[in-house]
């Protein structure tokens, strides 16, 4: 399988059209991560007297001081550098799954004239933790897939209407099973559609280190002081939290920022820890990347929907082998908030939500 890839870069102009050197953002990133620019230096291999000739070359084109210095503490970001740092965050959680579904089309294409198309798995998943190590496995083991992330609303539709053989989506466990099941239920076709097991994962809030606002149920999002930010529409994420909103009698239009749609759980989480929203709803491992609180509210089912007529598929024999090998599960179980429960066993959607009083398929 040939390997494309595509990064997101960015970058500011002064007045004169000088750019920053990529290498001093890059440098402002490790010094917030590691806490120091000589730990910073130590991490990169870069010299400490270039890292200063670069943060002295940024502070002349903008015109402000991007360290902090205190003797004995080190070097801290100041105000502007933080700003920067928190910039490239967003821009990389928000663009990088876009630019890798971009990417995966590209090795598709190329795949189809090396291999005249025989092995490529075209996979419409909403964006997961859990899904971006099943495709990191299965380019390990050199099993071609097209990827294209969107909500789980659409890949569903997406599978129905023919144009991949795999669509991940998500189904709470508990209150709201049956309404996101019949959310779902008009595209699960009729017989020949089988639910592949990847995992359970909990969902909950994103909030500051701790949780300085003291936001612990939906309810506090409809507080005034507390700004929001969401989930785009189509997504499994924004459905749960429509449902658990109404349980409990809040308007949507009371949530500020409600409408203010992010298409990846760490683009949330990285808004929330920019500081320009006090609160989230996403699933728990990009908490932990950004340093952020979480508070679970639900668990939920992550199931690949595909055709019982391509389970004998080679490709789809690999899936299978990956998601049922203990390696992968122990991935997947060391992801924070996720457990491997029936990784890679598939069921009929009836047997799927057998506990459910009689599901319907659409």
């Amino acid at each position: 399988m040939h390997k494309v890839s595509i990064t997101p870069q960015w970058t500011v102009s002064d007045l004169s059209g000088q750019n920053l050197p990529h290498r001093l953002l890059d440098l402002l990133a490790q010094v917030q991560s590691h806490g120091s620019l000589s730990a910073a230096c130590k991490q990169s291999g870069a010299s400490y007297r270039h890292a200063w000739s670069l943060i002295r070359q940024g502070e002349a084109q903008l015109g402000m001081p991007l360290l902090n210095m205190a003797r004995g503490k080190g070097s801290t970001l100041t105000p502007l550098a933080d700003k920067l740092v928190w910039a490239g965050h967003r821009i990389s959680a928000r663009l990088t799954p876009m630019l890798e579904s971009l990417a995966s089309e590209l090795e598709a294409e190329i795949e189809r004239v090396v291999t005249a198309g025989r092995n490529v798995l075209r996979l419409h998943a909403s964006h997961g933790f859990a899904v971006e190590k099943l495709l990191q496995t299965l380019g390990d083991v050199g099993q071609g897939v097209e990827r294209k992330y969107m909500g789980s609303q659409e890949a569903v539709a997406s599978w129905h209407a023919g144009r991949c053989e795999l669509a991940g989506f998500h189904v709470p466990l508990g209150t709201f099973e049956a309404v996101a099941f019949g959310h779902y239920a008009r595209w699960l076709g009729a017989g020949h559609a089988r639910l592949i097991h990847v995992a359970t994962r909990k969902q909950g809030l994103l909030v500051a280190r701790g949780n300085p606002l003291h936001i612990h149920e939906v309810t506090d999002l409809a507080r005034p002081e507390v700004r929001f930010v969401n989930r785009q529409a189509s997504s499994g994420t924004r459905f749960l939290l429509e449902c658990m909103l109404q349980a409990k009698g809040v308007n949507t239009a009371d949530v500020h920022g409600f409408d203010l749609g992010e298409f990846t759980h760490a683009a949330v989480a990285a808004y929330v820890a920019s500081g320009m929203a006090d609160v989230g709803f996403a699933v728990e491992p990009p908490a932990h990347r950004f340093k952020l609180d979480f508070v679970p509210l639900a668990s939920e089912r992550y199931f690949l929907l595909c055709n019982e007529a391509d389970l004998g598929r080679p490709s789809m024999q690999a899936l299978l082998a990956v998601l049922r090998s203990p390696a992968f599960q122990a991935q997947i179980n060391a992801l924070p908030g996720y457990e491997a429960s029936r990784c890679g066993e598939v069921d009929t959607v009836p047997q799927a939500f057998a506990h459910m009083s009689q599901p319907t398929q659409g």
